[in-house]
């Protein structure tokens, strides 16, 4: 969740023109302060944070819609005696970035944000280990330095106070990734402090060729190129919601190439350059293989383009409306609503489900989680590209 706001608080800053031209740039913020007055509440005490809620072992033995839900709705959190490194940056990250967002909108509470921001990186720091409640489901395989270094830069952006500056330069960790998630976000922080290398911060060099290293790790041109696209073009990783990474490769491509092109400057791969309208091509063509330009000649987007997915892997969208005190059969209810062949009920207007595998074939059934799961999180690394696509064909 933290990871969907900070995301789309950047796309919200960094594409603010087109989303307005869009008439989506409302509906962003808006996004963004559901996150955030959820956040203020489960951070109101010092070094606590309210991290979730639910028993993912229990929830996930019935399949029945939120509103009708009897498990045992157990509250976690992280503190002194139990932390939580990635979570507590991870907010951070996103109340810092979410702050920008709403500072000539609403100060007292952009600054209640960022104060409460520059707590929970303090906390993450001071008190470091990882939090392992979501686990099987939802756990750090890459660990806290990257969170570290994600929150450091993103306050920095905020407050452009040396003392975030200096973690930055002098503690934090960095390395030479080939992705961008939810899990490991170096390449993330790697462009945001790109730009700052661009102005004149010589000590920031690093960061810079680590953001080259990212991106020559996956142009097909590339002689350093190493992640795997399908024969139909697509990035893929891992299966299971593999469309996040699709969507987050193009974000960051979105968001280096015009950086770079700001500064006039270019990737250099090896004997290869590629400058910013190559960077610009291979991030359309992953939104356009999303929206319909594939082998199968289909929308992964619910409810948009041709032959979209109609069995998303949620319970909300499969579950028909039941009254409020219905009483529901967890073992019954996978036979009754998700195993049926049968579109659902109710339609989940813009979600981008995982996607296809690795030979570009997908199967629209609701009990194939690896291609029909939707995540907020793909969506929201979606939100800019779509938004600056949407400006450029207009």
């Amino acid at each position: 969740m933290a990871f969907t706001v900070t995301t789309l608080s950047w796309a919200a800053l960094f594409y603010q023109k087109e989303l307005q031209a869009a008439g989506e740039l409302d509906n962003v913020r808006s996004a963004i302060k559901w996150g955030t007055d959820y956040f203020l509440k489960a951070s109101s005490r010092r070094n606590r944070l309210y991290v979730q809620v639910g028993d993912p072992v229990p929830d996930h033995q019935c399949w029945v819609r939120p509103e009708n839900m009897k498990t045992p709705r157990t509250v976690l959190k992280i503190d002194e005696s139990a932390p939580g490194t990635e979570i507590a940056a991870e907010t951070a990250a996103a109340m810092a970035a979410s702050s920008m967002v709403f500072r000539r909108l609403d100060r007292a509470y952009a600054r209640r944000l960022l104060n409460k921001a520059k707590l929970l990186f303090q906390f993450a720091k001071s008190h470091k280990g990882s939090f392992d409640g979501e686990c099987p489901f939802y756990c750090s395989f890459s660990g806290y330095n990257d969170e570290l270094l994600w929150a450091a830069s993103w306050l920095y952006m905020a407050t452009r106070r040396s003392v975030y500056l200096d973690y930055i330069k002098y503690e934090s960790i960095s390395s030479s990734v080939t992705e961008f998630s939810w899990d490991l976000k170096y390449a993330g922080a790697q462009v945001l402090l790109s730009e700052h290398y661009f102005q004149g911060d010589q000590a920031l060099e690093n960061f810079k060729t680590q953001a080259d290293s990212f991106i020559c790790s996956i142009l097909p041109d590339s002689p350093y190129h190493q992640v795997y696209l399908t024969p139909g073009g697509m990035l893929y990783l891992r299966s299971g919601a593999n469309t996040q990474y699709v969507t987050g490769t193009s974000f960051l491509f979105d968001i280096y190439a015009d950086t770079l092109a700001k500064h006039n400057q270019k990737v250099v791969c090896g004997d290869k350059q590629f400058d910013s309208t190559h960077l610009q091509a291979f991030a359309k063509r992953q939104m356009d293989y999303l929206l319909g330009n594939n082998p199968l000649g289909r929308s992964y987007m619910v409810g948009f383009g041709n032959n979209p997915p109609t069995q998303p892997h949620h319970r909300g969208s499969s579950v028909p409306m039941l009254a409020p005190n219905e009483v529901v059969n967890c073992p019954m209810s996978f036979a009754k609503w998700l195993s049926p062949d049968v579109p659902n009920p109710n339609e989940l207007t813009g979600a981008i489900m995982g996607g296809p595998d690795r030979n570009d074939l997908f199967e629209d059934k609701r009990w194939m989680s690896s291609m029909t799961e939707p995540c907020t999180y793909v969506n929201s690394l979606a939100i800019g590209s779509l938004a600056k696509l949407a400006m450029r064909h207009a």
